[in-house]
C-alpha cells in the first residue's frame, strides 16, 4: 500500500503532529511505501530538519507544486483566505488518487472526497493538539475513514458530539511528546525570577489579543521580577487580516507598539521553530492565555496558568473551556498583577491536581512512545482495508 501523509498550511505548528508517525511506520520492515507530502518550502525544510536521513531512504518525500491560476489566485485572496490552501488539492490529483492511504492533521483535505470524488481514498485523521474547543468535535470529524486521538477526554467528546463511531477511533497518546522527551529547557530571560508565557489564541472571538494585549504587554514593561515570553498562536500574525471559521469573523491583529520591543524582560515569537516545538511550554514558570491547546502541551510539566476571558464567556461548566479550570479566570489585564502574586500558592492549593487529573484523561501515555502506537493504530487499519479489498475482489457475482 502506498500511505501518504500530507503538511498543507502556511505555518510548520502541524508537522509534529504526525511526521513522527510516518518515520516510527518506515522504522518497521514491511511492504507498505510511505511518502510524506508538503505544499511549500517552510513545510519542506521543517520535514526534513525532522527526518533527517529517513527522507530519501524509508520515506519519499513529494513537494506537491500549485498550478498558475492557483498563484494567481492566492496573489489576491491570500492577504485573508489560504486561497493555495484549499486549491492545491486540485493542482495535484493525479498524486492523491496514487494513495491508498492519506494521514492528515487537518480537516480541508477531506474536500478529496466531498468535491473530487476520490471515495477509495482512505483519509486517516491525527488531529493536532488536545484542546477544547467545539471545532474539534464538529461533525466533519465523522467523515474520516478513522481518527488517532490522544485520550479519552478527546475519544468521548468525539464520540458523542462529533458522532464518530467507536470503531473509528484509535486511542495513541501524543505523537508530539516524543520529539521532546530529552528536549533541554532554556532561560530566556535571564534577568528576572519568574518567566510568563503569554500565548493567545487567533480566533478574535476567543482570543485575549485584540482587546487587551497591549494592556498585558503594559503590565511587564520595566518589572525588574515578571518577564514576558509572547508566542501566540503562529497564524496571529500571518496575515494582515484573520478570518475565523468556526464562528465567521475578521479582525487585524495590529502592530506591537516600539515600547514593548525594548525591554530587557520581554522576548517576542511571531512565529519562530521556537513557537512550536514546545520550547516555551518547556521553559516557562506560568502560563498565560485564553483559548490555545498549547496549555495542555504546558502541563507535561504542572505549572501555574492564569486565562484572561476577555469576552466574558459564562464558561463554568461549558466543556469547551474545561481548560479554564486549570488555573485561575480573570477578565482583565488590571487583574494580572494580584493574579500574578497569588496564582503559585492556588497551583499549590487547588490547581496542581486539577492539572494532572485533566492531563491524564487529555493524554494517554504509556512505556510505549505514542508514534508508535499511532504507527500501529494506522498498520492495522491499512490491513483491514487490504483485506477487505481482496474479499471482495474474490466474492462471487451474484
Amino acid at each position: 500500500m502506498r500511505i501518504g501523509f500530507l503538511f498543507n498550511h502556511d505555518q510548520i505548528h502541524q508537522v509534529a503532529h504526525s511526521l513522527p508517525i510516518a518515520l516510527a511506520m518506515a522504522e518497521v520492515d514491511c511492504s507498505d511505501e510511505i511518502i510524506v507530502a508538503t505544499t511549500n518550502a517552510r513545510l519542506a525544510a521543517e520535514v526534513r530538519r525532522i527526518a533527517g536521513e529517513a527522507i530519501g531512504q524509508s520515506i519519499e518525500h513529494v513537494e506537491l507544486s500549485p498550478s498558475k491560476l492557483t498563484r494567481r489566485v492566492d496573489g489576491v485572496l491570500g492577504r485573508v483566505v489560504p486561497a493555495s490552501k484549499l486549491l492545491i488539492y486540485r493542482d495535484n490529483l493525479p498524486f492523491f488518487r496514487s494513495l491508498d492511504v492519506l494521514v492528515v492533521a487537518e480537516k480541508t483535505s477531506l474536500v478529496l472526497k466531498d468535491r473530487y470524488g476520490l471515495h477509495d481514498l482512505a483519509i486517516v485523521h491525527t488531529r493536532h493538539g488536545a484542546g477544547d474547543r467545539a471545532i474539534g468535535f464538529d461533525p466533519a470529524s465523522a467523515r474520516f475513514d478513522h481518527v488517532l486521538c490522544s485520550g479519552a477526554k478527546v475519544r468521548a467528546r468525539l464520540i458523542e458530539e462529533a458522532r464518530v463511531p467507536a470503531d473509528n477511533i484509535s486511542v495513541v497518546g501524543y505523537p508530539k511528546f516524543d520529539l521532546v522527551r530529552d528536549a533541554p529547557t532554556h532561560r530566556f530571560l535571564p534577568t528576572v525570577e519568574k518567566a510568563v508565557f503569554y500565548n493567545p489564541h487567533v480566533s478574535p472571538h476567543l482570543s485575549s489579543w485584540y482587546k487587551h494585549g497591549h494592556a498585558v504587554f503594559d503590565t511587564f514593561v520595566g518589572d525588574p521580577y515578571y518577564g514576558l515570553l509572547f508566542a501566540p498562536h503562529v497564524m496571529l500574525f500571518e496575515r494582515p487580516f484573520v478570518v475565523t471559521i468556526d464562528k465567521l469573523t475578521l479582525d487585524r491583529a495590529g502592530d506591537i507598539p516600539m515600547r514593548f520591543l525594548r525591554g530587557d524582560n520581554i522576548k517576542i515569537d511571531l512565529g519562530s521553530r521556537a513557537a512550536t516545538d514546545m520550547t516555551y511550554t518547556l521553559s516557562a514558570d506560568i502560563y498565560l492565555g485564553d483559548a490555545s491547546s498549547q496549555v495542555y502541551e504546558f502541563l507535561l510539566r504542572p505549572r501555574p496558568c492564569i486565562f484572561l476571558n476577555s469576552h466574558r464567556h459564562a464558561w463554568k461548566g461549558d466543556p469547551n473551556f474545561r481548560h479554564w479550570t486549570l488555573g485561575e479566570v480573570i477578565e482583565s489585564p488590571d487583574e494580572l498583577p494580584d493574579a500574578l502574586k497569588r496564582c503559585d500558592d492556588l497551583h499549590e492549593r487547588i490547581y496542581s491536581a486539577t492539572q494532572q487529573e485533566l492531563f491524564a484523561e487529555s493524554f494517554d501515555i504509556t512505556n510505549t512512545p505514542s508514534s508508535v502506537r499511532a504507527a500501529d493504530a494506522i498498520a492495522r487499519f491499512a490491513e483491514g482495508r487490504r483485506t477487505r479489498s481482496r474479499h471482495l475482489k474474490l466474492a462471487p457475482a451474484a
